[in-house]
């Protein structure tokens, strides 16, 4: 007699937790992970409930050392492992990814995730993004653009306000950079005579993140607090006239500046080229 397919799902899993080991090793993307076999069943007929819930381990990729391996995200797969835990969501402030979030929730056939993670409408027809946990200053913030919005819309003595200006914190930035020069005969025609490796980023994480938006590198301290403080950013661009430009936009001025360098020939040869190397930091601060 043919068993029901409820039954036969039970058998399934049944089954499955008899070939799964407990503890469950992940390389998702290159990253690693390790979870319960339980924490991968907890959403049914999702993808990771079907691949460890009703599958043989050696159906599975797994890498070269033996961990099951996807071709995903790793870096997002750590908000998907989170979900799956609880089937709750907190994301880090000013979380810039949502939309790619989005797209892995759908891939691993997280519905429910997937829709709280969609854009909402609001009744004004204009595009919102649901908030998870935000920032209190954050939501301030909207609530102060709603209302000079429709403030503007309803007076006509006045001229429209940015509601920037007055959202504007002050603060400190210190922005450093690693640069390298050559000295020689041949300074002026060498495109090398002056190479920046990196530009980086000190002080508050929301106001680095309010004066340098998406051109600021998160990537290494991603969970920062909006309120704590930070030397772990960068900038993706390699150009120091350009962070100056943009600190100067939003109110900024130099206040201290320091620098260190040391030199080195390119060759035994004194009568060589020489290089030089050096660690600058420029001090901001707007008021």
């Amino acid at each position: 007699m043919a068993q029901p397919a409820s039954n036969r799902g039970a058998l399934s899993l049944d089954v499955s937790r008899n070939l799964f080991p407990e503890i469950i090793e992940l390389n998702v993307g290159g990253q690693v992970y390790v979870t319960r076999h339980s924490t991968l069943l907890s959403v049914p007929n999702s993808l990771l409930w079907n691949m460890f819930g009703q599958s043989n381990p050696s159906e599975l990729t797994k890498d070269n050392k033996g961990r099951f391996f996807l071709d995903r995200d790793g870096f997002l797969f750590r908000y998907i492992l989170d979900y799956l835990r609880d089937q709750n969501l907190v994301l880090p402030d000013y979380f810039k990814e949502k939309a790619s979030l989005q797209k892995e929730a759908e891939f691993f056939q997280l519905h429910e995730l997937a829709q709280r993670l969609r854009p909402t409408v609001s009744k004004e027809n204009s595009i919102g993004e649901e908030v998870f946990q935000s920032d209190p200053e954050e939501a301030a913030l909207v609530s102060t653009l709603a209302s000079s919005s429709i403030s503007t819309t309803t007076t006509t003595t006045a001229g429209p306000r940015s509601p920037s200006l007055d959202a504007r914190k002050s603060g400190y930035i210190t922005v450093g950079y690693r640069g390298s020069y050559t000295i020689g005969r041949d300074i002026q025609t060498d495109a090398k005579f002056r190479r920046v490796a990196r530009i980086t980023v000190c002080g508050k994480t929301s106001l680095a993140k309010e004066v340098f938006g998406d051109t600021l590198n998160e990537s290494r301290d991603p969970d920062r607090p909006p309120e704590r403080y930070t030397s772990r950013y960068y900038l993706k661009y390699n150009f120091l006239e350009q962070a100056f430009d943009r600190l100067a936009e939003v109110g900024f001025h130099m206040v201290a500046c320091n620098s260190t360098g040391t030199c080195a020939y390119t060759s035994s040869d004194p009568n060589e080229d020489k290089i030089w190397t050096s660690y600058t930091e420029y001090v901001f601060c707007r008021e």
